[in-house]
């Protein structure tokens, strides 16, 4: 015999969303959102309350608990409003709409969980928040009290509420600033302000930018880094101060809370100014986009802790969030056992009790085990010195003291695995798993670890294979099932990562799934009068509004990564129309750039490229491979170096050939390579002494000792 569903008006169990899934036995009656739930809103003429949260988020855990599983407060809703639960992973556009919509309503930056009331004849919102809790707090009401207030609301101010949905309206009509086709490029003196603005929040005593909770920012810490690389070539010399900057964020946060010391892997942010507390999710998208960062670090100069870093955090990726068929997860949960980090923080006498007695003196002296305890009685693993300077402090030898950590950590690490593990989301995200593909081929080429880019290349082919259906790319998967199609970022980060991915390893198959992406975005997503790319396809949902993302936020705009790959790919196949899209990009959001430089430091990147455009070398032929990683040495962000095939596969069925028309297609030597740039190529160079005399060679920088 079937049983009845316990709550038949919640409809979010067969989603494919482990956040919905997660509120299924909710006696709120929630919707995903949909068609029916925006119809039932429209016929019952009551306000939709639309809850944007993760599967990973505490505070979404916090108000579930408090205020969903409630029977009472899930009547209030029930009564008064149509409910809509939305994972703004799966869906960034509604996120990115009601986020932006919270700032304008409220002069104040969002968050998850969003709490918003929508009119339901126009989806356009009247009142909005983040959390609220169950009893009132100072500055906060109780969230019974505000469902009762805003219910008032809407029965007896109705024409009040429709007069403000329309100025509401009016902004969001007048945030896609217009174009001009024919405007300049924004100047170079975009980029130095940008670095002179990152500059002025610089945090020089910790790192980082700002105070707390601060965030890795890694889009910002990149901009330094590039405009330190380019510095070299300026008549003032390299800007070691933006070179500092850079290494001092990343030493800090290698050594703070914010790492994970065992198991490898950054948490999302640190609640305070130092990087102790972490903030305890672990999201794909930030590691992907440290884990190149840090290797583009180690790219300059050698450095231990970078290496560590570097190496923990691929490993982690590799063996907490693949999928066996390939793609990656998109995050860890904060909290297990109903409690936030109890799976990663210690006691001391449980430590005490795993290591023997020079294992512990290691580890207490390195992460202050001795020192009071640093979160809620418990401590939180930190490196609170240099490695070399703990080791001096114990006058132990290098090697020894190396030994001992290594074992000390083994064992703390397997104790940690037997505890209960925090949730794990599985959900596959195109744009998150293009992240992650750029950083472990970044990591892959520094440091020259096959199984990382054979990681990301079983990543390339699941999307290509389970999430690209009748051609076009989708944004989710989850247990053999996709969802929306694919948004901006999808297409634009998946296409940097294989990019990435060609300069380690090239097929054939990849430049033509680059390809496709590029199309994609040309064919649905420009914006052909204005110039840049609008998040949403021109045959997506209609809404009431349709961004054009520039400003970075916890990922690059995609407005900014779908210009620097499309001006890449642009390069390495001779396409004018990705060439002249990217700059239609900049031409569009120069204006954008010039107000705010700082926030746009991913533009910055393809502005860049646009201005000097990037040196690309081609190498084919037998030993391809081993030129390509001896031009590889250093950090030269402006260099582009592809080893290919002796033989290229027809681009059948494909309009575009697979290698620019200006290259020529025979092979003068066994092994050839070509400098080219601005779409026009070096003499063939037959020989690896002519290859690195061209090229000349990086000076060798000596980063902080970790």
């Amino acid at each position: 015999m079937t049983m009845p569903d316990a709550n038949p008006g919640n409809r979010l169990a067969a989603s494919s969303s482990p956040y919905l899934r997660q509120h299924a036995d909710n006696p709120v009656h929630w919707h995903p959102w949909d068609e029916v739930a925006l119809s039932e809103a429209r016929e019952r003429d009551v306000p939709i309350l639309l809850s944007v949260g993760y599967s990973a988020c505490h505070w979404c855990h916090v108000m579930a608990h408090e205020s969903f599983e409630d029977a009472a407060t899930a009547g209030l809703m029930n009564q008064l409003f149509v409910n809509i639960k939305v994972d703004r992973e799966e869906r960034p556009d509604l996120d990115r709409i009601y986020q932006t919509a919270h700032q304008i309503l409220t002069q104040q930056t969002g968050g998850w969980p969003l709490t918003v009331f929508l009119d339901p004849h126009t989806g356009l919102p009247f009142f909005s928040g983040t959390y609220f809790p169950r009893t009132p707090r100072p500055g906060m009401p109780a969230f019974t009290d505000l469902l009762k207030r805003v219910a008032t609301v809407w029965s007896e101010r109705r024409d009040d509420l429709a007069e403000q949905g329309e100025k509401v309206q009016d902004i969001f009509d007048s945030l896609n600033a217009p174009g001009n086709p024919d405007a300049s490029l924004p100047s170079a003196t975009v980029l130095t302000r940008a670095r002179e603005q990152l500059a002025d929040a610089f945090d020089s005593s910790h790192g980082g930018f700002g105070a707390a909770p601060k965030f890795p920012m890694p889009a910002s810490l990149e901009r330094l880094l590039r405009h330190w690389a380019h510095s070299r070539e300026a008549p003032g010399g390299p800007d070691r101060e933006a070179l500092d900057m850079v290494l001092q964020s990343l030493t800090r946060m290698a050594r703070g809370g914010i790492f994970d010391h065992l198991g490898g892997g950054f948490c999302r942010y640190a609640v305070d100014r130092e990087w102790l507390v972490p903030h305890f999710e672990k999201m794909l998208y930030d590691n992907g986009s440290l884990l190149a960062l840090y290797a583009d670090a180690m790219a300059i100069s050698p450095d231990p802790l970078f290496e560590t870093v570097v190496r923990d955090t691929a490993g982690w990726l590799l063996r907490e969030m693949q999928h066996p068929d390939g793609g990656f997860s998109a995050a860890l949960d904060a909290d297990s056992e109903g409690e936030e980090g109890r799976f990663y923080v210690w006691h001391r006498e449980q430590i005490r009790r795993l290591l023997d007695s020079e294992e512990y003196a290691i580890v207490a002296t390195l992460y202050g085990i001795e020192k009071p305890a640093n979160f809620e009685g418990s401590w939180i693993l930190h490196r609170r010195d240099a490695w070399r300077a703990v080791v001096e402090r114990l006058d132990l030898p290098r090697e020894k003291a190396d030994a001992l950590l290594a074992s000390a950590r083994r064992k703390l690490f397997e104790a940690r695995e037997k505890r209960p593990r925090p949730g794990r989301d599985d959900k596959i995200l195109t744009a998150w798993n293009g992240l992650a593909i750029r950083g472990l081929a970044r990591a892959s080429a520094v440091l020259g670890e096959p199984s990382w880019d054979e990681a990301a290349t079983r990543a390339v082919d699941f999307i290509r294979e389970r999430m690209l259906i009748d051609g076009r790319l989708h944004a989710t998967w989850m247990d053999g099932n996709v969802g929306a199609r694919g948004f901006l970022e999808d297409h634009a980060y998946l296409l940097e990562g294989l990019l990435a991915l060609l300069a380690v390893r090239w097929r054939d198959a990849d430049v033509r799934f680059a390809a496709l992406l590029a199309d994609a975005l040309l064919e649905h997503f420009l914006d052909p009068d204005a110039g840049g790319f609008f998040q949403t396809a021109h045959d997506a949902e209609d809404l009431i509004y349709r961004p054009k993302p520039t400003l970075d936020e916890s990922t690059p705009a995609g407005n900014a990564v779908a210009a620097s790959a499309l001006g890449r790919l642009g390069h390495l196949l001779g396409r004018q129309d990705c060439l002249d899209a990217a700059e239609g990009v900049l031409r569009w959001a120069g204006g954008l750039m010039e107000r705010a430089p700082q926030g746009h430091a991913a533009l910055c990147h393809a502005l860049e490229d646009a201005l000097t455009p990037p040196e690309m070398l081609l190498i084919r032929g037998a030993e391809a491979e081993a030129w390509a990683r001896k031009a590889n040495d250093g950090y030269r962000p402006s260099r582009l170096v592809f080893a290919l095939p002796e033989t290229i596969e027809p681009a059948a069925g494909h309009a575009q050939p697979l290698l620019p028309s200006f290259l020529p297609a025979d092979l003068p030597a066994p092994t050839t390579a070509w400098l080219c740039a601005r779409m026009t190529c070096s003499l063939p160079m037959t020989r690896l002494s002519e290859l690195t005399a061209e090229l000349g060679g990086d000076k060798v920088v000596a980063l902080r000792r970790s």
